[in-house]
């Protein structure tokens, strides 16, 4: 197993030359668990290196969220404190690049009540809003960093004092960091990419038909439907990589364009609370019926977030035998498992998904069918037995996925 320093480097430099593309006199914001201080440094050297101009950085601890959550009055589960929308307006302001360093703890939260979590989370997305909206103009990252708990939970069978090296190899291996030309290593991953979207935007598909053991699912596409993959440009036109890992090309739904049943593959861990074995059933775009065998409430408490939380906002594609679903190994953390498997998410629809989109006023974007919401949560579907076929506007069906994996 590898060097830790070694491999903190190497992730380091995904994180600053592929995912946030860091250009000179840029700054950085950097937003991480006390948990990753270690690999905060590494970054934020990283950044220097690359020409940054300062690297700014907000720690978080989960047990003390956790303790927020159980003591706080219920009026101060609303507080979100002015400092917090002074740091997303100051990249806003900057024009500076955004790295989310996520540390995995999926039972950080079990036995929280959902409805003080489902207030906490409402007040931030709400105070947080003016910032959700204007994704598209900021240079942004997100990845997981590896943590003695993460790796517990995900290699019992090896050796206590191996696990922590054992889950470094692991992530650096899928988020191709372990590749001794990491960025040709990128830049061939975002291409293929790249093809599968540009042959879904040239079809101009008008619907979709999902079917498996458990699901049967159409959605629909409005006629300027675009499909995007990370590696694209965001608006000030830095190539980025939103997401590592990444194996997904993604777009929008047509808010009232969904009919059917689906059902999760993969469990969903919200905020540290953990949803397992659920199903949404839809009548012309909205939620009318949901289940899970455990973390109902939390769930409950997503679908009713607002209006916009009972429609769909993202329809992303992943094929079955991608890197992650072919490790078969349930990382714990929607970073990852949605990696793995097609998925939805319920809420906020992404104005890049609309050609002209990020140009377009709240109101034209609902008239191009785009769902507004203050949530914005994924969910895995896929399965080794999922076909979609393509429907396109001349009614003519192709195949587009059949066993979990690319049709073309």
């Amino acid at each position: 197993m590898g060097d830790l320093q070694k491999n903190m480097e190497s992730y380091a430099d995904v994180a600053v030359k592929i995912g946030v593309n860091l250009q000179p006199g840029q700054n950085l914001y950097i937003e991480a668990d006390v948990e990753a201080l270690d690999f905060v440094r590494v970054v934020a050297k990283k950044a220097y290196e690359a020409g940054a101009r300062n690297v700014h950085v907000q720690f978080t601890d989960g047990q003390l969220r956790r303790l927020r959550l159980e003591r706080s009055p219920e009026e101060g589960l609303t507080d979100v404190g002015r400092w917090t929308g002074l740091w997303y307006q100051s990249i806003l302001d900057e024009d500076a690049a955004r790295l989310i360093l996520i540390t995995v703890d999926p039972d950080l939260l079990n036995n929280v009540n959902p409805t003080r979590i489902a207030k906490t989370n409402r007040a931030f997305a709400e105070a947080l809003e003016f910032f959700s909206r204007r994704v598209g103009d900021v240079t942004w990252s997100a990845m997981a960093v590896p943590s003695q708990t993460w790796a517990t939970l995900l290699f019992p069978e090896v050796p206590e004092t191996e696990r922590i090296a054992k889950l470094w190899d692991t992530v650096l291996t899928m988020c191709r960091a372990s590749e001794s030309n990491f960025i040709r290593a990128w830049e061939t991953h975002l291409q293929d990419l790249r093809e599968r979207a540009d042959y879904l935007n040239g079809k101009r598909y008008r619907k979709f038909h999902y079917r498996s053991h458990s699901t049967d699912l159409t959605i629909e596409f409005h006629p300027q439907h675009q499909w995007i993959c990370a590696g694209s440009p965001n608006l000030r036109g830095v190539p980025i990589v939103p997401n590592i890992p990444t194996e997904e090309v993604f777009t929008f739904p047509l808010r009232t364009g969904v009919n059917g049943v689906v059902r999760s593959t993969k469990p969903l861990n919200y905020n540290g609370a953990a949803i397992e074995n659920f199903s949404f059933t839809f009548e012309n775009g909205r939620i009318v019926r949901f289940e899970a065998k455990r973390g109902y409430d939390v769930l409950k408490s997503i679908v009713e977030m607002d209006e916009g939380s009972h429609y769909l906002g993202e329809v992303a594609l992943v094929p079955h035998d991608s890197p992650i679903s072919k490790s078969n190994r349930l990382f714990l953390h929607t970073l990852y498992d949605e990696n793995a498997s097609c998925h939805l998410a319920i809420g906020r629809a992404y104005p890049m998904c609309i050609e002209g989109g990020t140009n377009m006023s709240p109101e034209q974007l609902a008239h191009h069918g785009s769902n507004d919401s203050h949530a914005h949560v994924d969910f895995m579907i896929g399965s080794d037995d999922l076909d979609i076929d393509g429907i396109t506007a001349e009614g003519t069906i192709e195949p587009i996925f059949r066993n979990g994996n690319w049709a073309f």
